[in-house]
């Protein structure tokens, strides 16, 4: 098996065909047979639909994988980076179903991004989201398909001779779909436990649950699902932030903070 550089800063400075080579490890086979994608030029209807950014210099990739060049939302995103001591982080992982029908909860009422949901909301979008079954932050449904890029990433990273690498669960049903296939917290573990203690009967979290709002209704806390939009909502006091966790390449912790999770 040839080792690639160590960083993905090693990997951007190899010339174009070699890092591209590299890069197209990142880019699911699977995605490209399922929407027709030529997996040689990667292309469809001869048009380009995977673009990778990875300029010299840079700590960062990027790869995004369209069904059609002129796709407002690319199906496949992915934002992965060096961190300061050499690790590697995956800050931006998506998948979307592009047959799905959009939600436009990352575009407020005046027009502008909500970053997630962190500078504005877009709650009318939100509703219809929840109701038809979307977490916080999708755009779109999912393809469902986690369980098949854990298996990549890792090839990927054993490839740079880490035995390990990095994620950023940007909302609580991520760090519980994490915690499924073998991901642990380097911070936040903590946390995590006394949000599931407080959102069960006679906890805190539990007693805000009064309806107030259409995302924190009496049963939410049941759910993966209802709990992050009872989170997303603003149950917690404060944003959900500062979570890290990681994967040791071939292990699986065993992890889980909300036991009898349903989704």
């Amino acid at each position: 098996m040839i080792s690639f550089p160590s960083s993905i800063r090693g990997i951007n400075a190899l010339p174009p065909e070699e890092k591209y080579a590299v890069y197209r490890m990142l880019v699911p086979d699977w995605l490209l047979v399922k929407y027709g994608i030529d997996p040689e030029a990667l292309t469809f209807e001869r048009l380009s639909v995977v673009k990778i950014r990875a300029p010299e210099g840079s700590r960062a990739l990027e790869i995004e994988i369209r069904r059609q060049a002129h796709d407002p939302d690319p199906m496949f995103y992915l934002n992965m980076a060096d961190t300061f001591n050499n690790q590697l982080l995956v800050l931006l992982v998506v998948i979307n179903d592009p047959d799905a029908p959009r939600f436009n909860t990352d575009i407020d009422p005046d027009g502008n991004r909500t970053q997630l949901g962190t500078t504005s909301r877009n709650v009318p979008a939100e509703i219809a989201a929840m109701r038809a079954g979307l977490a916080p932050g999708q755009v779109r449904a999912g393809l469902r398909v986690f369980r098949q890029l854990v298996p990549m990433f890792e090839s990927f990273v054993q490839r740079m001779s880490h035995d390990l690498f990095f994620i950023e669960p940007l909302s609580y049903h991520n760090a519980i779909v994490f915690e499924r296939y073998g991901f642990s917290y380097v911070r936040g573990l903590q946390e995590m436990r006394a949000i599931d203690r407080e959102f069960r009967p006679g906890g805190t979290l539990n007693g805000k649950l009064s309806g107030l709002t259409p995302f924190r209704n009496d049963t939410a806390w049941k759910t993966v699902r209802g709990r992050s939009w009872a989170i997303h909502d603003g149950i917690l006091g404060y944003p959900f932030t500062g979570f890290h966790m990681y994967k040791r390449i071939g292990v699986n912790t065993g992890v889980m903070t909300f036991p009898d999770a349903t989704w």
